[in-house]
């Protein structure tokens, strides 16, 4: 597939996977405005779609991860994708928990994994990395080796890459936050105008001085 990070880009805006509004901000929980909002979940109901980012996943993982073993999809928005790549790879998946099960065997990784094994994360969105790392923990604590981390897309914020480099993880996605505002532009989702707005509110989310411009 040529051009991968435009193909997903394109992909995610046409089925508003990645939704920009930055005339009217989203507010998030954090209450921080937003001109952006991201659900990849809705890849999963748009067939097409999906078959570009599994395979784009799978292709992903046997280029950078060639050694890897095992999947293990995040709870809940990576289990799909883990699910998927990993019958395209032929390979072994699971899942780590958000949290232990408070019955049962109290397992927080579901699936076999077996101290030393090789392991990547399949994750759909890093923000800040805050999730995406604990799931890494989990994993080494348990003994596995954890390879790195494929996502569909990242924002590419400061305090998830410096995050990620203090957790000396590598995470390779498949798109990013710069191209798919370019191609929103270049699509006709946004104006040209408001690219520098969106990068302005992705280097500093908290500023909110984007708004309005």
């Amino acid at each position: 597939m040529q051009n991968i990070e435009k193909v997903i880009a394109k992909d995610l805006l046409s089925i508003k996977a990645v939704f920009f509004r930055p005339e009217e901000p989203f507010t998030w929980a954090s209450g921080i405005k937003s001109p952006v909002y991201c659900d990849n979940r809705l890849t999963l109901t748009a067939p097409a779609v999906r078959n570009d980012v599994e395979n784009a996943l799978a292709e992903t993982i046997k280029k950078n991860y060639p050694d890897a073993e095992v999947l293990m999809g995040t709870s809940t928005a990576g289990i799909a994708h883990a699910a998927i790549t990993a019958h395209i790879l032929d390979m072994p998946m699971g899942y780590v928990r958000s949290g232990a099960k408070d019955h049962g065997r109290q397992n927080q990784i579901e699936g076999r994994l077996e101290k030393g094994q090789k392991v990547v994360v399949v994750e759909d969105l890093i923000s800040t990395g805050g999730s995406v790392i604990e799931v890494v923990n989990v994993l080494r604590e348990a003994g596995a080796e954890v390879l790195g981390i494929v996502s569909i897309f990242t924002y590419g914020m400061k305090k998830g890459i410096e995050r990620l480099a203090a957790a000396e993880v590598k995470n390779i996605s498949l798109t990013n936050f710069d191209v798919i505002a370019e191609t929103a532009a270049e699509e006709g989702y946004i104006k040209e105008a408001d690219i520098a707005r969106l990068i302005a509110f992705r280097n500093n989310p908290s500023d909110e001085s984007w708004i309005g411009k």
